[in-house]
């Protein structure tokens, strides 16, 4: 009988070969870029969580743009209708002012 992975900590990674879906990379700027190979329908949180792991960075201290507009943790490349190879600037957080 086959062996079902149903509850198996590499369940996930199966469905992804499984069902391939369409990859965009994405160029994360800000003083350096990024690279980013993204699914077009994963929610960006996991591109951001990516980059703030990769440079050290702390969430809220820096804001992702798509052309000029925030970007939110739950938009996807889909959502903001981008396309292979566009990029998300990175902006330092910057709090007060007069």
């Amino acid at each position: 009988m086959p062996s079902s992975d149903a509850g198996s900590p590499n369940q996930h990674h199966a469905d992804i070969k499984a069902n391939p879906q369409p990859q965009t990379h994405i160029n994360i700027k800000d003083s350096q870029e990024v690279f980013f190979k993204i699914r077009r329908e994963t929610p960006l949180k996991k591109l951001m969580d990516a980059y703030h792991e990769r440079t050290g960075r702390t969430t809220g201290t820096v804001r992702f743009l798509v052309d000029g507009e925030r970007v939110k943790p739950d938009d996807t490349p889909n959502s903001l209708d981008m396309e292979d190879g566009d990029q998300i600037e990175v902006m330092i957080e910057q709090v007060g002012g007069q």
